[in-house]
């Protein structure tokens, strides 16, 4: 079943309850499912308890993996890693980033910052991400975004070139804000695949990279609650 590690609902800018973005995922073919909505200092801790606290009562009505998350979004570069370890210290499961995607006005340096951190998984939607961004990134473990948001989906082709030279581990994600952001595993291997990846790569970043991430956060996961 197919994974997506970057949803939002209207804890944040999206439009769906956490139950109808899980119900809708479930039809979508979704096994595991990140919401990971927009957070600064200034409700990073709400949105995190807000979410563990539908996770508690509610997640396990829907026959998925509900990963509790943020994405950490405008953020300057010299914040991202704190605001990353404070998140994972208050429970968050995953932490994404808001990269430089050429639709926004994102500062410079927000890739950078967001590879070199030990408490981000995955930096989303990153423009045009330079090589050695990326072999960072490679070597922190920081997956790097397809996206099928059309206005950051216009660097996919550059994302995925340059994530393959450098070696880093790609994931094709929605960025869902509504129902119909969400995709199926067909859509999902489509995007790679247009990205210009070959079709094991296009498997890898569909399937096999956030599987084994989901893996590490649910092994992490216990760690912590253990």
């Amino acid at each position: 079943m197919r994974i997506d590690l970057h949803t939002h609902t209207f804890f944040s800018d999206g439009e769906m309850l956490p139950s109808e973005l899980l119900r809708r995922a479930v039809v979508h073919g979704i096994g595991a499912l990140a919401i990971t909505d927009h957070a600064d200092a200034s409700n990073l801790e709400e949105v995190i308890n807000r979410l563990q606290n539908y996770a508690a009562q509610q997640a396990g009505d829907y026959g998925l993996e509900l990963l509790v998350g943020v994405e950490l979004t405008h953020t300057v570069p010299a914040r991202i890693g704190v605001l990353a370890e404070d998140a994972k210290r208050l429970g968050a499961d995953i932490v994404v980033v808001h990269g430089e995607t050429i639709a926004e006005p994102v500062a410079q340096g927000t890739n950078r910052a967001a590879a070199e951190s030990p408490y981000v998984d995955v930096l989303a939607h990153p423009g045009f991400i330079t090589i050695e961004e990326a072999r960072v990134a490679a070597a922190m473990d920081v997956h790097l975004e397809l996206s099928a948001c059309l206005r950051h989906a216009l660097t996919n082709g550059h994302v995925a070139q340059v994530g393959r030279e450098a070696g880093a581990k790609l994931v094709v994600n929605s960025n869902a804000h509504s129902a119909a952001d969400l995709i199926d595993e067909a859509r999902a291997i489509d995007i790679a695949l247009g990205a210009g990846l070959s079709v094991m790569e296009a498997e890898a970043a569909v399937n096999r990279n956030p599987k084994a991430l989901v893996e590490k956060i649910v092994r992490r996961r216990g760690a912590r609650l253990a």
